[in-house]
């Protein structure tokens, strides 16, 4: 029987990799809408401010994830070949 080979085990670290990734973009997403929406019920007249700094703050947590499914394409390039 064969053991396991070097781009294999980097596939299933690639793949824990990019859940855990998505997992916290999900969490701090979340979290982060969640406040905003707070926010604004408290103080309806600064909505517009929320929402900008709302919709900065998302794009910052997706590009991790985005930066993290690109490494891990880029990673998996230099492995195998």
């Amino acid at each position: 029987m064969e053991g396991i080979t070097g781009i294999a085990f980097f596939s299933a670290l690639a793949v824990i990799g990019l859940a855990i990734a998505a997992f916290g973009s999900a969490t701090g997403q979340a979290r982060a809408a969640a406040a905003a929406l707070d926010a604004i019920w408290r103080q309806p007249e600064a909505a517009g401010r929320i929402q900008t700094v709302l919709i900065l703050s998302l794009a910052f947590l997706e590009s991790l994830t985005l930066f993290t499914f690109a490494l891990a394409f880029l990673f998996a390039g230099q492995v195998a070949g």
